[in-house]
């Protein structure tokens, strides 16, 4: 049985955990140092616009999702960007993700946004994960550009 609950304070070393797994998979293994993730995972789950979801299975933390709150005029308003999500490899294919998923959309409705959004790892490595959006109902709208500063 999948559960899933917003993180609380407590669960800063637990998400930082996750995130540093989710970075090293999408890394190929050189993430950011965990000192790194942690000190970032506690500045960034203060902000009132971000929310972290934990999966448990059997009462066993299995994957996390971070959701960060975003208004624009062409979403007409606000909406969520799902910042990470990350499941344990040996959950995968059981429902976890899902569950996220759903658990965000009814985050969604309580908040009035208009739309989920996510950017998607490069194609075609990563088609797994775009096929797995695809399937949840979202649809592909181009890829992301960053500038760090």
């Amino acid at each position: 049985m999948i559960s899933v609950r917003q993180a609380k304070t407590t669960d800063t070393d637990l998400v930082a955990h996750f995130v540093h797994a989710l970075l090293e998979e999408l890394s190929d293994g050189t993430p950011p140092e965990s000192a790194v993730i942690l000190r970032n995972t506690e500045k960034v789950l203060k902000e009132p616009s971000v929310i972290a979801m934990i999966a448990y299975a059997h009462e066993k933390p299995v994957g996390v999702m971070v959701l960060n709150e975003c208004a624009a005029i062409y979403a007409g308003g606000r909406f969520a960007e799902i910042s990470e999500l990350y499941v344990l490899p040996e959950m995968r294919s059981q429902g976890v993700a899902p569950q996220l998923l759903k658990a965000a959309v009814a985050e969604a409705a309580n908040r009035d946004w208009k739309r989920i959004e996510v950017g998607a790892p490069p194609q075609p490595a990563w088609k797994r994960t775009m096929n797995f959006y695809l399937r949840n109902g979202f649809t592909e709208v181009g890829p992301r550009l960053r500038k760090v500063i």
